[in-house]
């Protein structure tokens, strides 16, 4: 296991540069995902970590070795890709022992670990088959054992779940976390699913358009996010937002085009009258006679909670209820936002008051 430290790296292609100095520490044994929007540079990060691309400029250093210009295989690091990436005319147990086998490692040490990768993954009964006669989940079951097996300092995935259906994501990811926490291994994720890297990360790292927004623990930036573009990212069904201006006399609150009145707990300092971004996530509004007037629009049942999309004035918002409700659409209800649990963003910057 090995500490990493991404300093100031950049990265360009043809003069147009896609990551704009990125730094990130990375702990040994921590389990980071960098999670973002498909464009904003999480996957050629990981490349270059791996020395699948090359360094404009900054340091990537492995342990207490800068890794700038040293060959992919003479990294430690293990990848587990998208694609599954097996040899489809070897057995399971071939493709698990392929890598040592390249090294010229002692053929009963090279069985000792895929033995013991194979227990770990529950692919005993599977070694003597081929990738063709295996379901998405064992295929990559596979890929993982055989990055087990060469037992590296740091383990690499790329959107390892993205080709998995729904039921079976949930199961990998229960997986992944389970073996991070047996392994201990340093563990760089990337996957542009918010829900996995909420559920699977000790540290999230958000990235956008070749920058970092923000990073920290997931329920850090969950209840904190640094702007307005991560409380839109983390988070399922996305946070509300709807645009006004600070009044701080009387009950303060902020009032929207049309004069609605959305509560505030409090007022940032010299924020009266400024525009601003007022954020709610759809758990903490609640059905109140004191609330805001909304219409219902869609009410989506999904069995442990109900989704209402009900519209304030002209724009649509999200509540979601864990109680089972009667609502129906065209019908009228008020909504009142959990003060404690709103969010200010400055209109122009996006940045959280």
């Amino acid at each position: 296991m090995a500490s990493v430290q991404i300093h100031d790296v950049r990265k360009s292609f043809a003069g147009f540069e896609v990551l704009h100095g990125v730094s990130i520490p990375i702990e040994d044994g921590e389990f980071v995902v960098l999670v973002g929007p498909s464009g904003c540079g999480k996957s050629t990060l990981l490349r270059m970590l791996a020395g699948l691309e090359n360094i404009t400029s900054g340091t990537i250093s492995i342990g207490d070795r800068v890794v700038n210009n040293v060959h992919p295989k003479e990294r430690d690091i293990a990848m587990v890709f998208q694609n599954y990436a097996l040899y489809p005319h070897m057995t399971v147990s071939d493709n698990m022992a392929f890598s040592m086998k390249l090294r010229g490692a002692p053929k009963s040490e090279i069985e000792t670990r895929v033995s013991k990768a194979a227990d770990i993954l529950g692919l005993k009964p599977l070694l003597d088959r081929y990738p063709r006669q295996l379901s998405g989940g064992q295929r990559q079951r596979v890929a993982m054992g055989r990055a087990i097996v060469r037992d590296p300092q740091v383990f690499l995935f790329d959107e390892p779940l993205s080709n998995l259906d729904a039921k079976l994501r949930v199961a990998m990811r229960t997986e992944i976390k389970e073996l991070h926490q047996r392994l201990k291994t340093t563990t760089v994720y990337v996957t542009h699913d918010q829900i996995e890297a909420m559920t699977m990360a000790d540290k999230i790292v958000v990235m956008h358009d070749g920058v970092i927004e923000q990073m920290g623990a997931p329920l850090d930036l969950y209840d904190r996010p640094a702007n307005q573009f991560v409380a839109g990212f983390i988070g399922s069904p996305a946070m509300n937002f709807i645009e006004g201006k600070v009044v701080a006399s009387g009950s303060p609150h902020v009032e929207t085009a049309n004069g609605t009145k959305l509560p505030l707990a409090n007022v940032p300092a010299n924020s009266d009258g400024k525009p601003v971004v007022y954020g709610v996530r759809p758990e903490h509004l609640e059905l109140a006679d004191d609330g805001v007037l909304a219409e219902v629009v869609v009410v989506e049942p999904t069995g442990s909670e109900t989704q209402v999309v009900a519209r304030v004035g002209n724009q649509d918002i999200i509540s979601v209820f864990r109680e089972r409700q009667t609502v129906r659409p065209g019908e009228n209800i008020r909504l009142r936002p959990r003060t404690s649990a709103v969010h200010l963003f400055d209109k122009e910057t996006g940045k959280r008051l």
